[in-house]
């Protein structure tokens, strides 16, 4: 009752921002509403960087422009906010299209700059119905020092994947795992900084190669992803080179921002996905080329 308890009070934190808008809704198949979106995308300014299906009911779209790129340059691990990912989702006979909402994304990963241009830009291209997520939303300061719980890892407490002798050796060595898939891990997309050496990879986690679920993007959104408007727009995962070293936000983090009220346990909780912060970063860690190390 104690942690249901915590878990209720994050969920009702003071503020007015939520990780995800909700474009507009339909009916069809997945498949059929992708070319229009990427188009309506495209008209109004965005570069398409990648895409996949994690499952098949969803097709997730990654798009940047060059808002998002001078964003991402103003933190030193600001990488992360250089995407903003929409996804097409059938829940039942329903299509929805939705996204990740910048200004929240902005707080989440500290960087600096009017996200109002993204966000209108989105608006125009999708729509925008209402923001959705948890029941409550949270304010900047809120979103800028949160993590789910005691004990729970912060923003700035990422996975330490790997290290190289240099920026470019370490791209190269990303590159290389994802297009081998090592640990389960395959590529979306590629955002390069402008005037940093830092870049962003999405990366998609399969189980296919690894016998792993709890590494796996359709186990994991299976889980916690079951309110009547889907969050899709969590995925894919990141993957960040900065300078020589390559990192990842933890999972305890990075599943926690976009699912702030999610049980701790129960039905649909982190309960049922307890070894995946530590399968994730298995996988990851693979892929960067990095050591993976063991536990006795």
């Amino acid at each position: 009752a104690a942690v249901m308890s915590i878990a209720s009070m994050v969920a009702n934190a003071a503020g007015d921002m939520k990780p995800f808008i909700l474009g507009s809704t339909g009916t069809g198949a997945v498949a059929d509403k992708v070319a229009d979106v990427k188009k309506a995308l495209t008209d109004k300014g965005f570069e398409v960087v990648g895409e996949y299906s994690p499952y098949e009911t969803a097709h997730i779209i990654v798009v940047t422009n060059g808002s998002l790129k001078k964003a991402a340059a103003s933190h030193d691990r600001g990488g992360y906010a250089a995407g903003q990912r929409v996804a097409i989702t059938k829940v039942g006979d329903q299509i929805q299209i939705t996204y990740t909402n910048p200004e929240y994304m902005a707080a989440a990963y500290h960087v600096k700059g009017d996200m109002s241009s993204v966000t209108s830009a989105l608006s125009d291209a999708l729509g925008s119905v209402k923001e959705f997520g948890p029941e409550k939303g949270m304010s900047k300061d809120d979103i800028e020092g949160y993590h789910y719980t005691f004990g729970m890892e912060y923003f700035d407490e990422p996975y330490d994947l790997a290290s190289y002798n240099s920026y470019e050796e370490a791209v190269a060595a990303v590159e290389k795992g994802l297009a081998a898939k090592t640990g389960g891990a395959s590529k979306v997309y590629r955002i390069d900084i402008p005037g940093k050496k830092q870049t962003l990879f999405g990366v998609g986690l399969s189980e296919e190669s690894t016998g792993n679920k709890y590494m796996d993007d359709a186990f994991i959104m299976s889980e916690i992803d079951f309110k009547d408007i889907r969050s899709t727009a969590h995925l894919p995962y990141d993957i960040l080179v900065t300078g020589d070293t390559v990192e990842a936000l933890h999972a305890r983090f990075r599943i926690a921002i976009n699912f702030p009220d999610l049980s701790m346990m129960g039905a649909n909780s982190f309960m049922n996905i307890m070894p995946s912060p530590d399968a994730i970063k298995e996988s990851l860690t693979k892929a960067a080329g990095g050591t993976v190390e063991e536990e006795f």
